[in-house]
């Protein structure tokens, strides 16, 4: 599998914009200090109450600067994370101080989907977001979840300033790297990712998964993740205020902290999909390895492969572990080929499951979902375990726990 490259045009004003880096002219800045002035800058704001975020922040920095070779426009990128995720935190402050209610606010029965990259995780969520009473995570709520300008509960204005910077960065990706787009579209109206409140906390699996950061990686699995865990519910209290509903939320970060998921939302409902590593390691390689391209000069198919799978497996192996101590009755299993098969059937079965009653209009939004949105709706992915330096018999030794325990059949060619 080749990479390809960016559009000529975009190659052309990055290769001056090099250039000029090495003159020391416009180079982004990744300074913390600076980077914290510069979100108290754009916002008007100082306060961000509780200032714990600061260690991750600086370990963030570090890998970033010291281990992924990030070219100029990863860097842009990465500065503009940063700073977003730091306005994030300023103005969600001024909001709990201007409306405490909002710490108050329950999140009662949320739903979280969780599984493997690739294993249906997207497909189930969107369709799922079709149901009347189930508040999903958008675009606009994920890149930005507090409001950019008042700090008010509903402003039209407001939101559509949201869902403007939401589409920048819909076209954006759709023009630089169509691929990437093809695999996992990030769309302004559509459902995204909890991944993105997690940004948040600067203890992201988003940022080692598409980067090499040998530390930051080893770091984020070693702390408590209790913290990031609550300041995420706290987020999900800020999006309930703004609009209300049912929480339903979906990133595969989730399948290897469900224990904790499942003690800072006790009353949670978790959908687990399955599918066939062998499908599942490779395709996520190939969307890591896309995502890198945008960040990285540094892009290395058989690292990408490896880190996918050592990732992989850790996680399955927590989530078997986690599963034994589940309450009764809060986790159900879904796999990839009965939800291509019959997303009516399985949309039916986690209705039930989730006590949502199974109405007249409800097999028509399923149909009509489904309809509009065909597999390989912006191109067709194609990848394979050898692009990767994957052996399929080392992937099935290393997930044999996991495809027993969980019965998850072998997939065709």
């Amino acid at each position: 599998m080749e990479l390809a490259p960016f559009p000529w045009p975009a190659r052309v004003g990055l290769g001056a914009w090099e250039l000029a880096g090495s003159l020391g002219i416009g180079r982004p800045d990744l300074d913390e200090s600076r980077l914290v002035a510069a979100a108290r800058k754009r916002t008007g704001l100082h306060a961000f109450g509780d200032e714990s975020f600061r260690q991750p922040m600086r370990r963030l920095i570090h890998s970033l600067e010291e281990e992924a070779g990030l070219h100029l426009l990863g860097r842009s990128v990465m500065r503009s994370s940063i700073v977003r995720a730091l306005e994030c935190r300023l103005r969600f402050q001024q909001l709990r101080d201007l409306h405490g209610e909002i710490d108050e606010l329950p999140v009662e029965s949320p739903v979280f989907i969780t599984g493997m990259q690739r294993t249906g995780t997207t497909k189930l969520h969107r369709l799922l977001s079709c149901t009347p009473g189930l508040r999903h995570l958008a675009s606009v709520d994920a890149l930005n979840p507090a409001p950019l300008g008042r700090p008010v509960r509903h402003d039209p204005v407001e939101w559509q300033r949201r869902r403007a910077f939401a589409r920048r960065a819909e076209l954006g990706m759709k023009y630089l790297s169509p691929a990437l787009f093809a695999i996992h579209p990030i769309e302004a109206d559509s459902p995204e990712e909890d991944v993105f409140l997690f940004d948040v906390t600067f203890i992201s699996p988003a940022v080692d998964a598409s980067l090499s950061v040998p530390s930051y990686t080893k770091w984020i699995r070693e702390i408590d993740q209790r913290p990031p865990y609550e300041y995420f519910r706290r987020l999900i209290q800020l999006l309930l205020w703004q609009r209300p509903g049912r929480y339903l939320g979906k990133t595969p970060h989730h399948q290897e902290n469900l224990d904790v998921l499942l003690e800072v939302f006790p009353d949670a409902r978790i959908i687990h999909t399955h599918r066939d590593p062998r499908k599942v390691v490779p395709s996520f390689s190939s969307m890591m390895a896309h995502t890198g391209q945008l960040l990285s000069s540094r892009v290395d198919l058989h690292a990408v492969g490896r880190r996918v799978a050592d990732q992989m497996a850790n996680s399955v192996e927590r989530a078997i572990v986690a599963r034994e101590h589940a309450p009764a009755g809060s986790v159900l299993d879904v796999h990839y080929v009965d939800l291509m098969r019959d997303a009516t059937g399985e949309m039916r079965r986690i209705h039930e499951f989730l006590g949502i009653e199974w109405a007249a209009g409800s097999k028509a939004r399923v149909e009509r979902w489904v309809d509009s949105n065909p597999q390989h709706k912006y191109g067709t992915h194609r990848y394979g375990l050898a692009d990767f330096g994957l052996d399929p018999e080392e992937l099935d030794a290393r997930f044999k726990r996991y495809r027993e325990h969980f019965g998850v059949a072998r997939e065709g060619a």
